[in-house]
């Protein structure tokens, strides 16, 4: 995609009126496609979509051959570099360092990245959901090359970066009661530290009411209580009760594993989301990655009315089609959930963070489930990525192309030569487009990246600091591993690695 005339980069003073050869506009309550469509900005909000504005504008861009449409809204957007692809092939998770050995808790846990290291990751994978199309996020990193939970320092870092960037996000620092471990005999045992868990939640509540709608509004707040097994009933009420007083999305993940939904079952007598429902946790602003081993499923062999509850209570299923099918999982069915009246946004959760690759995943799982072809649709999971998260978070300016919408707009290149050929936008997103197609993202209705670039952001830098500290969270990883073998026994190899012939000397 190329033009004489440079992007801008940052807000353009008057309105901006952009066009392209298909734009999904919204009306009616649904997204609607038009050809030759055009987009008016004026500031941060949306002030036209059709044909033939009759205004005055203060600059006029053709993007030629490509889609524009509303930012995705990535609700469990990759904030670190990604260890959960270490366990790709590498299995039992127990086994490869995945949850920490007793011999490890005992000796005291500690952070395996600095302040610095935490700072960068979080501006790095900032910057990679830009370039993926995703205008509002709501981070999520692992806590187990952590102390405890994430900290203030980190987060006001994030804040920051969010704001220098131009991303939308929601923000607040993950905080557990408990951890699982493993011990010396290699069964998994559960540790809890309920004034510790307690704390970290009077944090989170001091970041939210401190932070809210900084940087001009693109930092909101949210309350993120860890994995559900990893909370008590203590922390799980009274981050309900914060949720609701401060009037912020909490999100807990949940109904993600077999032995999550047992473990749960086991010390409460009741399923996830039954002991959520008796703590009075559910309700519209929940939201709960990963929602795939509930009652009545191949992989809960227990009758109930889990996604009912989720439902009643207008809480918000996070899908993550492809960590979710990395691990070989999937929700039964999107098809099914979307029937139901179940409220459903996407999340990406892993690397790359590329919700079109999602979107892609997660119509071939449905399918699958389904043995059909017919019960899901290109614009459904369309759908999920852009409207489905806005209602998630009770946003109706976000998520549609409409005047009083916010300017969050995305321009995929659909012209050049290895997109194949395009059928309908939608449809060929779904069958041969990328994230790496995203030419320009406007947030807030600044140009926060415009023909692949983003003012500010070395990519072949950040990705070689990127590779360097990943390289060495990966080396300290037989501290953190059950029996502490070395690494080179915890992360295998796809095939035999020969190292090269000694240079011999004449």
């Amino acid at each position: 995609m190329t033009r004489p005339v440079p992007l801008p980069l940052g807000r353009v003073d008057g309105p901006v009126l952009v066009t392209a050869r298909w734009v999904v506009g919204h009306d009616a309550g649904g997204h609607r496609l038009l050809d030759r469509g055009e987009v008016v900005f004026d500031g941060d909000r949306i002030i036209f979509v059709g044909h033939d504005y009759g205004g005055e504008v203060a600059r006029r861009i053709d993007f030629g051959d490509a889609l524009i449409g509303p930012g995705f809204i990535d609700l469990d957007a990759l904030s670190d570099l990604d260890t959960t692809i270490l366990g790709y092939d590498n299995q039992p998770s127990w086994e490869k360092g995945r949850i920490w050995p007793k011999t490890y808790m005992d000796r005291g846990p500690y952070e395996m990245y600095t302040p610095d290291e935490l700072a960068f990751q979080k501006r790095y994978a900032f910057a990679q959901l830009i370039r993926n199309g995703i205008t509002t996020a709501l981070p999520i990193a692992s806590l187990f090359y952590r102390e405890w939970g994430e900290t203030w320092g980190e987060f006001e870092a994030a804040a920051a970066a969010a704001g220098d960037l131009g991303l939308r996000v929601y923000l607040g620092p993950a905080y557990r009661t408990g951890n699982t471990f493993v011990e010396d005999d290699g069964r998994i045992a559960f540790h809890y530290d309920e004034a510790r868990g307690l704390a970290g939640l009077d944090e989170a509540i001091r970041f939210c009411r401190t932070f809210e709608g900084q940087h001009h509004g693109l930092v909101r707040s949210m309350l993120a209580p860890d994995r559900i097994e990893t909370c008590t009933s203590e922390l799980l009420t009274r981050s309900a009760a914060a949720a609701r007083d401060l009037d912020v999305p909490i999100r807990l993940h949940c109904c993600q594993s077999k032995f999550e939904y047992d473990a749960v079952l086991h010390q409460h007598g009741m399923s996830p989301p039954e002991w959520l429902q008796s703590l009075g946790f559910l309700s519209e602003r929940a939201l709960l990655p990963h929602g795939t081993y509930v009652s009545g499923s191949s992989r809960i062999d227990r009758p109930g009315r889990d996604l009912e509850l989720i439902r009643d209570a207008g809480a918000s299923i996070v899908h993550c089609p492809l960590v979710s099918a990395r691990h070989g999982s999937t929700i039964e069915s999107f098809s099914r959930y979307r029937a139901m009246g179940l409220k459903v946004g996407l999340g990406t959760d892993t690397w790359p963070a590329d919700m079109v690759l999602n979107m892609q995943v997660g119509m071939m799982l449905c399918r699958v489930a389904d043995a059909s072809t017919q019960t899901v649709r290109s614009e459904h999971y369309y759908d999920a990525a852009t409207i489905g998260g806005a209602d998630a978070l009770r946003r109706p300016d976000l998520g549609r192309l409409m005047p009083g919408a916010k300017a969050d707009l995305v321009v995929f290149d659909l012209g050049h030569d290895r997109i194949g050929q395009v059928i309908d936008p939608v449809q060929t997103l779904m069958i041969s487009g990328s994230g790496r197609d995203v030419n320009t993202v406007v947030i807030d209705g600044r140009f926060v990246m415009a023909d692949g670039v983003i003012p500010g952001f070395d990519a072949a830098a950040a990705q070689a600091r990127a590779q360097e500290q990943f390289d060495r969270l990966v080396s300290r990883y037989p501290e953190r591993t059950w029996k502490h073998p070395p690494v080179e026994e915890i992360f295998s190899s796809s095939y035999p690695r020969l190292a090269p012939r000694t240079a011999s000397t004449a």
